[in-house]
């Protein structure tokens, strides 16, 4: 609100089940804002249901996702977001994210990283050009995160939105915009959108069995859908390293 020059907008804050007083404290009081909407989510938490749920209240063409974990850095970044989303053959759109210590967290998402993907110069400083300049360059990638996700709400539906059934928790976001990806639309990553992202800052960590037993499933599951996709990123260099996020060259032999 006071850090946005865009302000054409209304926000919606999905309540999952929000216990503490200051927080209910603080939501009705901004409930009595127009642009602002509580609607709650009174069940477990799975983000892909929350969030569909959510966009079924968004009254504007264009929706970004935002988490509760993120602050705003620069104040152009929604006119940014919006002006990319707007592009016809444009389908979700991220932002460029920094840890509160100013390094990166997320410059784009590369597909087949690891057990599933990974964050493009992920850990470098803020001041760096990374790859080739690609850490300060408009361009396209196959995935971003939805920590910050901007997409024309009829691209979204017309992906069928989130998966909620498989995908409740983890790689939600690469599963969209790969079906964004495959409907003919480009997904898009601006280093001109920029906010601090504090990662899983209210969800906490995967350190529990049965959270450890979630994830499995949905990396399978990940695997079992796109695994073509996976063995080949079309935006990243099949010489380069699919376990460093900073663009080191792959290991032969």
């Amino acid at each position: 609100l006071h850090k946005t020059f865009y302000t054409s907008f209304e926000i919606i804050i999905a309540d999952n089940q929000s216990e503490s007083d200051e927080t209910i404290r603080y939501f009705a009081e901004l409930s009595e804002m127009e642009n602002i909407h509580i609607v709650p989510y009174d069940k477990p938490f799975n983000y892909s249901a929350i969030n569909n749920y959510a966009v079924t209240y968004a009254k504007g063409e264009i929706i970004v996702f935002l988490n509760n974990d993120a602050e705003v850095i620069s104040p152009d970044w929604l006119d940014e977001m919006v002006s990319q989303v707007a592009r016809s053959d444009i389908g979700c759109v991220g932002a460029m994210l920094y840890y509160p210590d100013n390094t990166i967290q997320h410059a784009g998402v590369i597909v087949g990283m690891g057990d599933v993907a990974g964050h493009a110069h992920k850990y470098m400083l803020r001041e760096s050009q990374g790859y080739f300049n690609r850490a300060c360059v408009v361009q396209n990638f196959s995935a971003v995160t939805a920590a910050c996700l901007g997409i024309r709400k009829t691209v979204f539906y017309e992906a069928k939105g989130f998966d909620e059934e498989n995908l409740k928790v983890a790689y939600n976001d690469v599963d969209l915009c790969l079906k964004v990806q495959q409907l003919g639309y480009r997904n898009l990553w601006t280093p001109y959108a920029q906010l601090y992202h504090h990662e899983s800052k209210s969800r906490g960590k995967e350190n529990t069995a049965a959270k450890k037993e979630r994830s499995l499933k949905e990396v399978k599951h990940i695997h079992s859908r796109w695994n073509n996709v996976l063995k080949y990123d079309r935006y990243y260099n099949e010489n380069l390293s699919k376990i460093a996020e900073q663009f080191q060259l792959r290991r032969m032999g």
